[in-house]
């Protein structure tokens, strides 16, 4: 904001912190726009009315704590802007706190990591319009810019921004999952090396795979090792244990309690689960090499130099297809909370807002935003024209990965989670009818037919019948 030519001022709890932002401000020749202060009413007194506030805290207790400190010392029409990750039902409780003290309250996501913070995030700001309306010349000059415009808008009210935001974090733990199944794949199925996995990542990220998540990645099978005279990959001495904090499990959270599917994104938060357990992994391991069984990277595949090309290609394929099904789950999630909270948000403009500083970015995004400007009831992107082509000229690409995957044992949970996603969305008729005749025969929920109108039950044999079982208990 500083550098953007905005005068601000700065606090920290830690003064050292205060000391240091300003120390740091003043050698790139931003002192005379950055204030530091280490007393908070002193902070709230420095800014110009109406008083406009950022904080950037831990979520729950801590950003509570700082709203109560900010209160004693701001007036109405004053405004709050939490740019944390945050459960959105906090930020709807805060601004209906902050409107009873005649303060104006944003629940704004901001993605972009340390690059983002630093030459522009994306930034998705939900709550009192007239809170946004205050401070959209700022975050238009200071977020990621890219031809189709500044990457913030106001998403909505409430907490839709911080809703949307969360959603971006569980497409990009799908999106971080799919790319090391890919990498998975050519590494143990094909036998590349780091250097030729990096090689293919780079020529991918030229092309429909174009993203910043790709960019990154090749960029990191490229990094050797600094910190051992033996050098090597650095990526090969990374212990396989993923953390993560709390949003992805947020977003698979709300796809139960909406009733959308999202097997993407929710098979890459199993993963993180299961990634968690390396002591427990190791011994199983070591069970079922006794048993004689072993894994799968036990091997090392002798493939040609045309069979390792036929399989980058197809990988790319299975990649791009399910990339394709993940944002459409979570299109299909943010719509739905759209419609269940009246926040009428439109799905282009989230696409749009994604193309730069978000760790999502990526290069058909535009794509997603012209499928929604053609069409904002699209019920799928699998079912826009373009998105359907694409999905039927990787298919065949798309299943001999996920073959060779489970015959050489790799788990490729968000790939087949992708592609049962694709193959359930696309046929008329699923085995759902056994499911509920099942449901009707123990349970007596009853069943619609295809050929009558109406609810139906049936006693289906002795077994549920009123002498020989009760069945007002099931509920499942």
């Amino acid at each position: 904001m500083a550098e953007k030519g905005f005068k601000i001022s700065v606090y920290n709890r830690s003064a050292d912190k205060t000391d240091n932002a300003v120390a740091r401000a003043e050698k790139e020749g931003l002192g005379e726009n950055f204030a530091g202060y280490k007393d908070m009413g002193e902070f709230v007194a420095s800014l110009q009315k109406p008083r406009t506030v950022i904080i950037l805290v831990k979520a729950g207790a801590p950003v509570d704590a700082t709203i109560a400190g900010l209160s004693e010392h701001m007036e109405p029409g004053d405004i709050i802007i939490d740019g944390g990750n945050e459960w959105y039902e906090n930020t709807e409780r805060r601004q209906k706190e902050a409107a009873a003290k005649g303060l104006l309250y944003l629940g704004m996501g901001v993605s972009g990591g340390e690059e983002g913070a630093r030459n522009g995030p994306a930034m998705m700001p939900g709550g009192d319009r007239a809170a946004f309306d205050n401070i959209e010349e700022v975050v238009k000059k200071v977020c990621a810019q890219t031809d189709s415009g500044p990457c913030v808008t106001y998403v909505g009210p409430g907490g839709a921004g911080n809703f949307v935001k969360m959603v971006h974090n569980g497409i990009e733990y799908g999106d971080m999952q799919l790319i090391s199944e890919a990498y998975d794949v050519l590494r143990v199925v094909g036998g590349l090396t780091n250097d030729e996995l990096a090689a293919a990542f780079t020529e991918w990220n030229q092309a429909e795979l174009d993203s910043f998540l790709i960019e990154i990645s090749a960029l990191i099978l490229a990094k050797q090792d600094d910190q051992k005279t033996n050098g090597g990959a650095l990526v090969d001495k990374i212990l396989d244990k993923t953390g993560m904090k709390g949003t992805g499990k947020w977003t698979v959270q709300q796809a139960a309690e909406l009733s959308v599917a999202i097997p993407t994104v929710a098979s890459s938060l199993d993963a993180r689960f299961l990634s968690g357990l390396k002591d427990e992994r190791v011994a199983a391991e070591k069970v079922y090499v006794a048993a004689g069984l072993a894994p799968a990277d036990a091997t090392k595949p002798a493939l040609s130099a045309e069979e390792k090309q036929a399989l980058v290609d197809d990988v790319r394929a299975a990649l791009y297809a399910s990339k394709i099904c993940s944002y459409a789950q979570g299109m299909n999630l943010i719509r739905a909370k759209s419609v269940e909270q009246g926040w009428d948000l439109d799905l282009g403009e989230m696409a749009r807002i994604w193309k730069g500083g978000c760790i999502i970015r990526a290069r058909f995004l535009d794509r997603i935003k012209q499928a929604y400007d053609k069409d904002a009831a699209l019920p799928s992107l699998l079912v826009d024209g373009e998105f359907a082509n694409e999905l039927v000229a990787r298919n065949d690409g798309w299943r001999r990965v996920i073959t060779r995957a489970v015959n050489a044992g790799v788990a490729t949970p968000s790939m087949s989670g992708s592609l049962a996603y694709f193959d359930s969305y696309r046929r008329g008729r699923l085995p759902a009818n056994l499911v509920q005749a099942q449901r009707d025969f123990f349970g007596s929920h009853t069943y619609e037919r295809t050929d009558m109108e109406g609810w139906h039950h049936t006693v289906w044999s002795d077994m549920n019948s009123a002498d020989s079982i009760t069945t007002s208990g099931y509920n499942n």
